[in-house]
This record gives structure tokens, C-alpha cells and sequence, in this order.
């Protein structure tokens, strides 16, 4: 870390206090504005846009229209079913996972748990793509074993949002089970409970919130999800193919408005829930806990790690069904190795690979310097503003990417105004990527700014350091592994998303996820496949580089401390 600079002598202390609070009330402010215009704003006009009717006054006859129709109800029951199963599997599985990772000794657990991580470095409509492959009416196991499986339609959905949200529950539900205090558990092993009386009567009690916590955010993400529906889904509508449907199919802008603000009830109600779920689970959690640590158990351990193993099977054999048939000649009826389908010239070639790594490091960059500031001014100043500012910095998570896409479309494409530069620019594009994933990056710093020992700011302000001294020197320094970790979040957030950008790219500013789908649906399977293959290695990448700066920088931050 280096040296704190201090301020000169000279320096008048008002003069210094003066400074130090407009520099707060800048770092405050500016992400602020941003965050005003970018998201409350926007979605300030999708709800008036859902308001108005075709003769130019407001009233409630667009939600009449759209809650009367069946197409809407069809919709919305088949999401809510679909929610409803698939968080119901998805949470049994991430137990599963998160017990074999985090309460057994089993062999190559850092290989298992970069299986069932596959999904995350890819756009959410592979798990479809690879589902075609392998069950479609061309798919492999059809035609090898004369099969008539139909993946279309509601079992294919099931399968492809459980694959995409597997991830994530499993993430969660370890990090509940990471909480547990091992002292408990010794003594109920002491007066003779069986590993089944623990389960039951320990480890689920105590991360009963992480799985309430698993529920809402599967479900969200579920009922919320275009890429996989739009591939896979067939003739199983769902609210996000609806207004994807009454967007760019009839051009009813104010009614997909409507089916927006609906959607955004069930998903506003899951982040509610699931933010109180996470504050008791890690409310709960006493700092005089002792971690636990699993003892070998052959039969726990062979029970449990191979039905892990099963499970993480699926999503290593649909991605790497669609990187395999990316080398086929003609799948599956000419199987032999070819580069042809990465020689792409439709849809622009590769340009959209290269505009969505430059947008997503703008996202990424722009995004981690206002995080930081907002953090650190935050942390500094207090004040109903302060706390009002924070309660909305949450709020995005709430917001579906498909639902803020949309609102951006009424937001900015207002000919006449000033905001019609930004539409169709890629500062909007990287701007939308940004604020979709805004409050995963936010609760990152926060977390990341709060391990900062405040005797050490302290000590910087007393030797009349200033504020962007005490920035510099100390916040900066001292966040080094958080400020990685959220520039390389929000770049493979944005590269592999699909549904917060579908309704912003033109034809001269394409994006990579997007170009997959339009290859898909225009029947170039294999191309679409070496397309989500060039994306999943472009995000291997940085997840490497990742990994490669974090050590660097922790290296950086122990040996000073070692000296």
C-alpha cells in the first residue's frame, strides 16, 4: 500500500473541510444522477407510457385490455407454473449440490463445482441450443436411437431455466451452509444423533433463510428469462415472449408497456422477500461460530458426491453438446471435424463479439468507478438523501432485463428531445448492462468498503490527509480484490446477457448474445453454436485474467503486511 500523502502545512483546516465536503457530495451526486436518469427514470416512463391511452389521455383501459385477453392469461399461468416447478427442482438440486460441495469430503470438488458453474460464462439460451442438439427432432439421441422426443414446449423449458438457474441456487445455499456453527453439530454427534438427525434437525433449520433466499431468486430469475423461452419454449408462452410479442411483433408499444408493469409485481415481491431472507440468514450468524468442517464419511460421501456428480453431468453435456456440434460437419448425420462453422459471414461476422467486449468494458469500467465513488461517499456522509439514495441503488434487482430494456425504449427514443442521441448509441447499450446488474455490483462494494479498519481513515484525516488523498490511499489500496471482482462481474454479466439488450441493438450496432438468437432463428444452428462458443471462451478468458488479478492484488496487499 503506499504512503498517505499528507496535506501541506499550510493548508487552512476550513479551507480543507470545504473542499473534503463538496469532493463527498460529488462522489455522492454524480452516480446518483446517473442512476436517476438511467433507471428510476426510465422506468418512471414505462409506467406513464402503460397509462396512456390512444386518444392521449391516462386511465387503466390498457391493463383492462391486456388482463381480458386469453393470450396475457395463458401467459401468465404458464409463468407462473413454470416459476413455481422449476424453482421446486432447482432448489432440491442446489441442496443437493451445496451439501456434496460444502458438507462432504468428496474427490475433485473444485472439478464439480466448475461443472455446475458452466452455465454462468454463458448466454442463458445455450441451455436451449443444447437441448436441440441432443433431444430436438434433429437431435442426436432421436435420430441414434429412432426416438420421438418432443423438447419443445414446456419439459424443454423445464430442463433449460433449471440448468441456467442451478448456479445460483447452489451458490446460495452453500454460503448458507458456509454459516453454521461446526459446535452444534459436535454436540449432537456427542449424544449420539445420527448424520440423518442433524440433517433434519440442524442443517435445515439453520439455512432455512438461504433456501427462502434460493426460492425468490430462482423464481425471479425463472419467470423473467427470454433467452431460453425464445429457443426452446415452442408454442409454452410465457410473459416474456408476450411482451417481446406485443413490442416487436404488433408494434403495441403502450400494451407491452402494461405487460412490463405486471411483471414487475411478481418479481418486486420475490426481491422483497428474498432480501429479508438474506439479512436474517446472516443476521443469525454469531462471530464466535467455528466454521465447520466435514469428517470423511465413505457412505455419506459415495451417496451424496455421486448423485452431485449425476446432477452436474446435465449442464457439462448440453454446453458441451453445442461446443462439440460447433466442430461437426452436419449435425448429427456427419460427424467429422470441420472449422466451417466459425468461417461466419451472416450477421455482420464476428463485428457484434467485438462491439459487445468493447461495450462490456465500458460497463464494466465506467460502472466500477461509479460504484466506488458512491461506496465511499456513502460510507462517508449520513442523511435521509444518503439512505434514500442507497434504498434505490438496491432497487434494479428487482427489475427484469427484458422489463428495463423496454423502458429504455420509452425513455429515450423521444424525438425532439435531448436523450434521442443517446438511443441506438452504444454508451445506452452499456449504460442498460450496467444498471441491470447495478445492485449485485453496489452490495459487492459496500461489503468490500466495509472491511476497511476505520482507525486507519482516521489516522489519514488526523494527519490532514484530504478526502481524495484518503481515496487514493487508503479506500482504493484497501479495496484493490473487490474493485477486481466487480470490473470482471459486470464484463461477463454483459457479455452473455440477451433480454436487457434485445429490444436497444440496430442492425449497425449488434450485440453477441443477440446475433446467437438471430442465427438460431434464421436456422443457421451450427453457426449459432460457434457463436456461443466464441462468447464462452471470450468470458473463460476474463474469468482467468480474473482470477490472475485477484492474486496479484491480495499478493500485493500481504506482503507489505508480512514485511
Amino acid at each position: 500500500m503506499t504512503a498517505v500523502s499528507a496535506a501541506p502545512p499550510q493548508t487552512a483546516p476550513l479551507a480543507r473541510e470545504r473542499t473534503d465536503r463538496i469532493f463527498d457530495l460529488a462522489c455522492l451526486w454524480i452516480p446518483a444522477a446517473a442512476l436517476l436518469l438511467f433507471f428510476v427514470y426510465p422506468i418512471g416512463m414505462m409506467g406513464y407510457r402503460s397509462l396512456l391511452l390512444p386518444d392521449g389521455s391516462l386511465g387503466f383501459s390498457n391493463f383492462a385490455q391486456i388482463i381480458g385477453s386469453r393470450s396475457f392469461l395463458k401467459a401468465l399461468v404458464n409463468s407462473l407454473t413454470m416459476g413455481l416447478v422449476t424453482t421446486a427442482v432447482t432448489v432440491g438440486l442446489g441442496l443437493l449440490l451445496a451439501f456434496a460441495l460444502h458438507r462432504c469430503r468428496i474427490w475433485l470438488r473444485i472439478v464439480l463445482l466448475g461443472a455446475i458453474s458452466l452455465p454462468v460464462i454463458a448466454p442463458s439460451l445455450v441451455q436451449g441450443l443444447g437441448l436441440i442438439f441432443l433431444l430436438g427432432r434433429n437431435g442426436l439421441i432421436n435420430k441414434t436411437f429412432g426416438m420421438q422426443i418432443e423438447i419443445y414446449g414446456f419439459w424443454g423449458l423445464l430442463i433449460a431455466n433449471t440448468l441456467y438457474a442451478l448456479p445460483q441456487a447452489a451458490m446460495i445455499i452453500g454460503a448458507a451452509l458456509r454459516n453454521a456453527d461446526a459446535r452444534l453439530f459436535e454436540a449432537a454427534e456427542v449424544m449420539g444423533a445420527t448424520g440423518w438427525r442433524r440433517f433434519i434437525d440442524l442443517t435445515l433449520p439453520n439455512i432455512r433463510f438461504g433456501l427462502l433466499s434460493a426460492t425468490f431468486v430462482v423464481f425471479t430469475v425463472t419467470i423473467t428469462d427470454f433467452g431460453n423461452a425464445a429457443v426452446i419454449g415452442g408454442d409454452y408462452t410465457v410473459l416474456a415472449i408476450e411482451i417481446y410479442n406485443q413490442v416487436i411483433g404488433q408494434m403495441n408499444l403502450n400494451l407491452g408497456a402494461v405487460v412490463g408493469m405486471l411483471l414487475l409485481l411478481p418479481t418486486v415481491l420475490a426481491f422483497y422477500f428474498e432480501r429479508l431472507a438474506t439479512q436474517r440468514q446472516f443476521g443469525t450468524q454469531s462471530e464466535l461460530a467455528v466454521p465447520y468442517r466435514p469428517d470423511r464419511d465413505p457412505w455419506r460421501d459415495g451417496i451424496v458426491g455421486t448423485l452431485a456428480w449425476l446432477v452436474a453431468l446435465a449442464p457439462v453435456t448440453v454446453v458441451g453438446v453445442v461446443v462439440y456440434a460447433s466442430f461437426m460437419r452436419l449435425w448429427p448425420y456427419r460427424l467429422d471435424f470441420t472449422f466451417r462453422h466459425y468461417d461466419i459471414k451472416l450477421a455482420g461476422g464476428y463485428d457484434p463479439l467485438w462491439i459487445s467486449i468493447g461495450i462490456s468494458a465500458a460497463a464494466a469500467g465506467f460502472g466500477t468507478i461509479f460504484l466506488l465513488f458512491l461506496g465511499v461517499a456513502l460510507k462517508r456522509l449520513g442523511g435521509p438523501a444518503a439512505r434514500a439514495i442507497y434504498f434505490v441503488s438496491m432497487l434494479p434487482a428487482a427489475v427484469p432485463g427484458l422489463v428495463l430494456g423496454l423502458a429504455y425504449v420509452f425513455a429515450f427514443n423521444q424525438p425532439g428531445t435531448p436523450l434521442i442521441l443517446l438511443y441506438g448509441s452504444a454508451v445506452l447499450l452499456a449504460m442498460c448492462n450496467f444498471y441491470h446488474y447495478h445492485t449485485q455490483g453496489f452490495a459487492t462494494m459496500t461489503t468490500g468498503l466495509r472491511q476497511i479498519p476505520p482507525a486507519l481513515e482516521e489516522a489519514a484525516t488526523c494527519i490532514g490527509a484530504s478526502a481524495w488523498a484518503v481515496l487514493r490511499d487508503v479506500y482504493i489500496p484497501y479495496t484493490l480484490p473487490t474493485l477486481i471482482s466487480v470490473f470482471f462481474f459486470l464484463f461477463m454479466s454483459s457479455m452473455v446477457t440477451l433480454s436487457a439488450v434485445i429490444f436497444l441493438v440496430t442492425p449497425s450496432l449488434m450485440l453477441a448474445a443477440v446475433t446467437v438468437m438471430r442465427l438460431d432463428e434464421a436456422g443457421f444452428t451450427a453457426q449459432a453454436a460457434a457463436f456461443s462458443t466464441a462468447i464462452m471462451l471470450v468470458v473463460t478468458a476474463a474469468l482467468l485474467m480474473a482470477r490472475g488479478t485477484l492474486w496479484l492484488a491480495q499478493r500485493r496487499i500481504r506482503l507489505p503486511a508480512e514485511a
